[in-house]
């Protein structure tokens, strides 16, 4: 495939992407890397992350570098920023890839439904312990993973952890939805700091998402059946990080590289505000 003239050399920025162990999250951090990016593999297991870091060292990428977290657990969340910020004070690109789909209802170390706590609150937590470092030498870009699925989902602030009825699709919906809530205001905050911050829709991608939430093994993975290649779902992940085209653009949903407009309530200004300041208590950052 031709390489997007758009697309910039990389070459001495430190691109940061959660969920790198494999799909969308490792077709992100190798296409990065090909564009000269030093790449940080946030990654729950060192085996896989060190499988990544040799394919990228094996295809002529900068060597990157494995840092372990585990986004459902917020102690391993701040402590893996912490090992980023020792290391690179300056940050240019940060990819909240990472997610998950539960059929049934499970509870993280620190007491949250898990869905809210890896697909909202890690990507909350995490981008403002980054966020300093971000600031820190711009122009600087966050990409946030969403999905179209946000479109049916609200906010249900008195049952945001789903203790009395946990509906794995709406709980969800209501997690894609508070990405982009999250992004929405994030982007207001950050104005004129030179750091930029979009949402984008991967579209229907061959991964383990749905595998997960079937309880299909990998061996029978229906995943394969249906969707596009990881390489497909990371292709608007770099457009964001690396396109000259959206340089300075900021708040916006994108679907295969074009900024579109997301669901009614995700333009929400006040439940954008209250989402942010409920999280920041949950997530010790207040």
């Amino acid at each position: 495939m031709e390489r997007d003239p758009s697309l910039a050399d990389l070459t001495g920025r430190v691109c940061v992407v959660t969920g790198a162990s494999r799909g969308i999250g490792r077709a992100t951090a190798e296409g990065l890397a090909v564009l000269g990016a030093t790449v940080v593999l946030v990654c729950r297991a060192a085996a896989d992350g060190s499988d990544v870091a040799a394919g990228i060292i094996a295809a002529g990428g900068h060597p990157p570098t494995v840092v372990l977290c585990d986004l459902s657990s917020q102690a391993s969340i701040r402590s893996a920023a912490a090992e980023i910020l020792g290391r690179w004070p300056k940050l240019h690109v940060l990819v909240n890839n990472a997610g998950l789909l539960l059929r049934t209802r499970e509870v993280s170390v620190d007491g949250y439904e898990m869905q809210f706590a890896v697909n909202h609150l890690a990507y909350f937590l995490f981008t403002n312990l980054l966020l300093g470092a971000l600031k820190a030498d711009p122009p600087s870009r966050i990409v946030n993973v969403t999905s179209g699925a946000h479109q049916g989902g609200r906010i249900d602030f008195e049952g945001l952890q789903s203790q009395r009825r946990y509906d794995p699709i709406r709980v969800y919906a209501m997690t894609k939805l508070a990405n982009i809530l999250f992004t929405h205001e994030l982007a207001r905050r950050l104005e004129g700091t030179g750091v930029t911050v979009n949402a984008v829709h991967p579209g229907v991608i061959q991964t383990r998402l749905l595998d997960n939430y079937f309880d299909v093994p990998a061996e029978g993975s229906i995943a394969r059946s249906f969707g596009g290649k990881p390489e497909r779902g990371a292709e608007t992940n770099i457009y964001l990080a690396a396109s000259t085209e959206v340089a300075g653009i900021s708040g916006s949903y994108f679907v295969n590289r074009q900024a579109s407009p997301s669901s009614p309530a995700s333009y929400d200004e006040e439940v954008a505000r209250r989402l942010w300041d409920v999280s920041a208590r949950l997530a010790g950052f207040a």
